[in-house]
């Protein structure tokens, strides 16, 4: 789906977040699990930066998103930063829980969290704790296999694999290359942003 964008602002102090007037959609995962790729794939633009480099994406970056024919914007995107990346200085680290846990935690406008998950690697604790948090703090969650393309026939091991270790059945395999995913995800969330 081509959607319209714009980038809103990057934060990295609660005090700095968006007024919260629209829904908003927060991305997370590890490093290098294809966040800015899915979200480029899905509003069919280069909105989000992608790097080889595990790691670089470090605030909160903020996308207004406007479905055509709209005359003002629909919803948020909120891409955070990956985790679980060793490169990343230590500091840098100790202050993510300042600014991600509160927008996780306090956001009333946070509509939809979708969690990354690599579909070509073994389910990773990290992913199950992220996971936990979120059901604590009981945030409408979805998890979505990223890469799926690259599994082949194992596809479906895979994704038993990861509903059996993270606790979930639902969990949609995606690709930003070859779009699998693409409606389903966005049909989710419609759903989720949608006035009840």
């Amino acid at each position: 789906m081509k959607v319209f964008t714009r980038f809103m602002l990057s934060a990295t102090d609660e005090a700095h977040f968006p007024k919260p007037e629209l829904p908003e959609i927060a991305f997370l995962g590890r490093s290098n699990v294809g966040k800015s790729s899915l979200i480029n794939s899905l509003v069919g633009s280069k909105i989000a930066k992608t790097s080889s480099t595990p790691g670089r994406t470090r605030t909160i970056n903020f996308f207004e998103i406007r479905f055509p024919g709209r005359p003002k914007p629909d919803l948020i995107f909120a891409d955070l930063p990956g985790y679980g990346y060793a490169r990343v200085p230590r500091e840098m680290m100790e202050e993510w829980p300042k600014f991600i846990e509160p927008y996780l935690q306090r956001r009333t406008s946070l509509a939809l969290c979708i969690a990354l998950v690599d579909a070509n690697v073994p389910p990773q604790k990290s992913d199950a704790q992220l996971l936990e948090f979120l059901r604590a703090q009981d945030k409408n969650t979805i998890v979505v296999a990223t890469k799926a393309d690259r599994v082949g026939t194992r596809l479906s091991a895979s994704i038993k694999a990861l509903q059996q270790e993270l606790g979930t059945h639902r969990i949609l395999p995606y690709s930003s290359k070859g779009k699998l995913g693409s409606a389903e995800l966005w049909a989710e969330i419609r759903s989720a942003t949608s006035p009840v």
